[in-house]
């Protein structure tokens, strides 16, 4: 009897049991909810409700991956194409056209082959990773030698809502920031990661900077901070390093920072423990504290000193404020929000846990949970405090144990009355150095040990000037990485199994030190709140932001949040910022806007999905719909122009030339018709080589393709579907068919249809023609320009070689690279062969020469040969600043105005702004000549059209000359036929019942050779091909002979709308 197993899954219980029985059949078992057993038939007895059983026979069974190429759904299907564990998803391309191939799996192997890094990694919980460092940081020496301040001045009630008000801003950045950082896998960098990932590269660049300089200036100041105590410690009992002041902090300060970098150096693991003990030290001076407010004072000093006690009538006293001038040597009168700036600093250090995201085991887990319940415990103690405070302290007091003594003798005051109380301080009567509003030392004063107040303060210091020094390096570590920045990617490289920054941490020690040696810091004190405030402000906003945008990708695991709480978020840190120094509120202003535009005109190639691209998407869509609904007028008439320039690459005067016309305020869409049939991965490529094309020549255009094997059917769909809305072209551009003598008849055919297909279409027409052509394929070349043919190749030579490019197109990106469609300059390219190209720091290189305005550098011959100057001069005559001149406008037919108001354009750009137009009309009659031309000037001047001349041409239907006839009859002779079936042959009857429209425009070219042929550019109305009475041949021999040995020609027939109106 076979051996066969049987496993049982039991969910209903909550446990999985797994059991191995001999059976006549192989089974598999699984129990689940709500089902029944097969083996108990109908009954449910001795089965829970939440039960039931599948069975499976797997006698027969394969790998269900053996039988199908889908992939079933799972995690390593989502993972970046660069992570070791991603397993691509098969293709559509592949699933649907069965080309599946075998893609190399990254095994554990490849891994360990790969540059490992070294060591053990550690990473952190919520507990040591975020609550402890956030508490550490949030419980700084402002709550040892400020917060008794505070009670002082602003009194319980008062002080109670200054506390709530400054735990609110964080409260509120909290939820904003738990938001933020579950909405996706959150990698190293703190908040520079999150908000450079939510708003963008520009706005997380410039925190991602002004964070680390300020936390780098932190770490001197908390230094100084300690010093300072120290030095207070020692003088109280009459000691003294060097000279007890500035030399004692920087000797000092300087072997404290030196040890911190120690730390730092040796590990993430010993940085944990060294702040475990520091906090240990923390609690154990608050309780110091606590024990000591109940325990009272222990003699008349200390009474003498302001700590009397709890006592009723003193808690009444300091229940209400109390304003007087500020601490210190300052006479500034104090308030409640002047109180609130001094007093925010207290509560800021939040953002110590996110700062280590990089180390957390799972930080959108830590990450809120550790951060929220630190400003939770900071917040209830911050209050305690407070109101402990006010309950034993007084608030003044001259601290003159003698002058108390008789103060308490009764008697005595009986016979002096006159005597001062040792807490009559107001008016300056006496000098009272003591009590809550003077002394910083009151939490030292009310402790049952007072030295371990100094260890809370020195606990408090060091603690945060550790945090600093860490937690700056690895935000500046991810900037560096992210490449926004010039020459800083020297710092991103990282060390040990923990990828730890040794470089951003020698960077931080250097700065430290140099603000260290100036050893006063407390100007720039308030600036590195503002820089902090300003990361808050950001990080709501990227919560408000994102949620207003509503993208499908805004779906943070974390839902305590809300946007319109957020955005009140962001106006409490502008509002606190400007309390605490509008001057340096402007100026940190002023840092974020600077470096937001530098990063801006850098245009970092990064694509992160942030909220400000979604935005980009609503705004653009929301102008749309409004757009549809707006009346069209012809005051707001732009020609919008398709351009049949196939890829933009081929014909660059074409679209120079339609630049030139839209100029960036105007539609322009070059489309191309492609012959045969491709995949998705050829399209793509083909967009992406176009758009990168335009994005390289500075010209704002769209690019769209269509596949059919006719010319004329592929222009016809592009011009019904092309366009959105109103927004949606009304002008076609064209080319003119150089080789329509020679060429195929049928593509000459094709290229008459469009015309009319045009025109039917009611869309202006126009046709460019310059003498040395406009096609420049096999005269130039760009190396990441391709035909779909040699991508193909590409293609199959990379999957000859195992090469796997763009291994999961049919998902979009998640770290800067998409679908080829989407063509972000960071995208994966199907690349062409070319070993001589750049690579490296070379490519860097050539990019940086191909910014510059240099036209010659923008077009290279095949294998980068330099063009001959004739050449590269015909390619980029659009682009160069014409001759001065007359642009000649041959207005023979009224099509709207559209062949006027195209020169009018032209001439203000400035490559034709040295031009005048001079305008050619018919006239009826001989006679009528001086009439016809005060007529074209009337109309012209209420156009508001500036021009040189008018002229009025009176013998247009005169006969052409015997020459110019013999020079047709040529054109046309190879075209001469009485089969008129194919449409590309020209018959007898054509010419005779055409004769005087030929002989017409016979007579113009004559008149165009006579008047314009040494003019800058010529406009001319083109002429209409009425359906049925002329061929394809015989036009655009009508075109060839108008235009041929011209300057640049443009012939141009608009769709006999009006674009043109002298009303207001």
């Amino acid at each position: 009897m076979p051996h066969s197993g049987k496993l049982s899954i039991s969910k209903g219980s909550g446990s999985a049991a797994h059991e191995m029985s001999d059976v006549e059949n192989s089974r598999f078992q699984v129990n689940k909810v709500g089902a029944l057993d097969p083996d108990e038939g109908d009954g449910h007895d001795g089965l829970s409700p939440n039960q039931y059983t599948y069975v499976y026979n797997t006698q027969y069974a394969k790998s269900f991956n053996q039988l199908t190429r889908e992939a079933l759904p799972k995690l390593d299907n989502y993972r970046d194409l660069m992570s070791v564990h991603v397993q691509p998803r098969p293709t559509l391309d592949e699933l649907h056209n069965a080309t599946y191939t075998e893609k190399p799996v990254k095994s554990a192997d490849d891994e360990e082959a790969g540059p490992g890094l070294k060591g053990k990694v550690v990473k952190f919980g919520w507990l040591e990773g975020v609550l402890m460092r956030c508490l550490l940081n949030i419980w700084g020496v402002m709550l040892f030698l400020r917060l008794s301040w505070l009670v002082g001045q602003a009194g319980v009630l008062e002080g109670f809502l200054i506390i709530t008000l400054a735990n609110l801003v964080t409260f509120i950045t909290a939820f904003s920031m738990s938001a933020v950082s579950t909405n996706g896998q959150i990698k190293g960098g703190g908040i520079y990661y999150m908000i450079s990932r939510s708003l963008g590269p520009e706005f997380g660049a410039a925190i991602g900077l002004m964070f680390t300089v300020a936390n780098s200036i932190a770490v001197s100041m908390y230094i100084v901070g300690f010093c300072e105590s120290l030095n207070d410690l020692l003088k109280a009992n009459d000691l003294t390093i060097i000279d007890g002041g500035t030399n004692d902090i920087r000797v000092v300060g300087i072997g404290v920072l030196i040890a911190i970098l120690v730390l730092a150096f040796v590990g993430m693991d010993w940085v944990t423990r060294t702040q475990m003990v520091l906090l240990i030290v923390l609690f154990a001076a608050q309780v110091d504290f606590i024990v000591g407010t109940f325990i009272g004072p222990i003699d008349d000093d200390e009474k003498a000193k302001g700590f009397i006690g709890y006592n009723a009538e003193t808690f009444a006293t300091n229940f209400w404020g109390d304003y007087r001038t500020s601490y210190g040597d300052g006479d500034e009168q104090q308030s409640f929000f002047s109180v609130f700036g001094v007093f925010f600093p207290a509560v800021t250090g939040i953002v110590a846990g996110a700062n280590l995201s990089g180390d957390l085991k799972d930080p959108a887990s830590a990450i809120p949970k550790g951060t929220l319940l630190a400003i939770t415990i900071t917040y209830i103690t911050y209050i305690i405090y407070a109101v402990m405070m006010g309950g034993c302290a007084l608030r003044e007091t001259t601290g003159n144990e003698t002058q108390y003594l008789l103060n308490m003798n009764t008697s005595f005051m009986e016979e002096n009355p006159e005597y001062l109380l040792y807490t009559d301080c107001k008016d300056s009567v006496q000098t009272c150095d003591f009590g809550l509003l003077n002394s910083a030392q009151v939490m030292e004063l009310i402790s049952s040990w007072g030295p371990l107040i100094y260890m809370g303060c020195f606990a408090a210091t060091l603690s945060s000037a550790i945090a600093s020094l860490v937690g700056a390096p690895r935000v500046f570590q991810a900037l560096c990485k992210d490449k926004l920045y010039p020459v800083i990617h020297f710092f991103a490289k990282g060390y040990g199994a923990n990828n730890d920054p040794i470089r951003g941490y020698v960077l931080v020690f250097i700065i430290s030190l140099g603000c260290l040696l100036i050893a006063e810091l407390n100007a720039i004190a308030p600036l590195l709140s503002n820089f902090f405030l300003m990361a808050y402000f950001l990080i709501n906003f990227s919560c408000f932001h994102a949620t207003v945008t509503k993208s499908p990708g805004w779906r943070p695991a974390f839902k305590y949040y809300n946007a319109w709480v957020s955005l009140i978020g962001c106006v409490m840190c502008i509002v606190v910022m400007f309390l605490m120094s509008w001057v340096t509120a402007l100026i940190t202003v002023a840092c974020v806007v600077f470096l937001y535009l530098y990063v801006a005109y850098r245009k970092p190639e990064v694509n992160w999905g942030s909220s400000t691209q979604a935005q980009s998407y609503n705004s653009a869509l929301k102008s749309i719909q409004e757009l549809n609904v707006v009346e069209e007028h012809v005051k707001n008439y732009r020609p919008q122009i398709l351009v049949l320039s196939g890829m933009p690459s081929a014909r660059p005067p074409l679209i120079d030339f339609a630049n030139l016309i839209v100029k960036n305020l105007s539609l322009m869409l070059c489309a191309q018709v492609v012959k045969g049939s491709y995949n998705q991965k050829v399209r793509n490529a083909l967009t992406r080589q176009a758009y990168n094309w335009l994005a390289k020549h500075k010209k704002k255009g769209f690019y769209t393709m269509i596949e059919d094997e006719s010319f004329e059917r592929g222009c016809r769909s592009i011009m019904q579907i092309c366009g959105l809305g109103k927004l949606r072209p009304n002008m076609v551009l064209m080319g003119f068919k150089a080789d329509w003598q020679k060429g195929n008849r049928q593509e000459l055919v094709e290229y008459f249809n469009v015309i009319h297909e045009a025109l039917d279409m009611y869309l202006a027409v126009g046709i460019l023609r310059v003498q040395e052509g406009l096609d420049y394929t096999g005269v130039i070349e760009d190396e990441d320009q391709a035909t779909p043919q040699q991508i193909l190749l590409d293609m199959k030579k990379d999957k000859e070689k195992g090469i796997v490019r763009n291994q999961s197109e049919s998902q979009l990106s998640h770290d800067g690279t998409s679908s080829e469609a989407s063509s972000p300059p960071s995208s994966p390219k199907i690349e062409r062969s070319n070993p001589a190209g750049p690579t490296g720091e070379a490519a860097v290189g050539l990019k940086k020469r191909q910014r510059k305005h240099s036209l010659s550098a923008l077009y290279s011959g095949p294998a980068g040969a330099a063009l001959p100057r004739d050449v590269l001069s015909h390619l980029t005559q659009f682009q160069r600043k014409q001759k001065k001149g007359t642009i000649d406008v041959w207005w023979l037919y009224d099509d709207g105005g559209l062949t006027l108001l195209l020169p009018y354009i032209l001439t203000t750009r400035s490559q034709f702004s040295g031009c005048s137009l001079r305008i050619f009309s018919l006239a009826s009659k001989k006679d009528e000549l001086g009439r016809e031309q005060r007529n074209m000037a009337a109309l012209l001047s209420k156009f508001r059209i500036d021009y040189s001349d008018v002229i009025v041409i009176p013998d247009v239907t005169k006969k052409a000359a015997e020459s110019t006839k013999k020079e047709f009859d040529a054109i046309i002779a190879p075209f001469k036929s009485e089969n008129s079936d194919d449409g590309a042959s020209i018959t007898d009857a054509e010419l005779m019942a055409c004769r005087e429209k030929t002989n017409r425009h016979l007579r113009l070219r004559e008149l165009l050779q006579t008047h314009s042929k040494e003019s800058t550019f010529v406009v001319m109305t083109l002429p209409m091909p009425r359906k049925g009475t002329v061929s394809a041949p015989l036009y655009v021999a009508w075109l060839e002979m108008m235009s041929k040995g011209m300057p640049p020609f443009l012939m141009i027939r608009g769709n006999q709308t009006s674009v043109l109106t002298f009303y207001s």
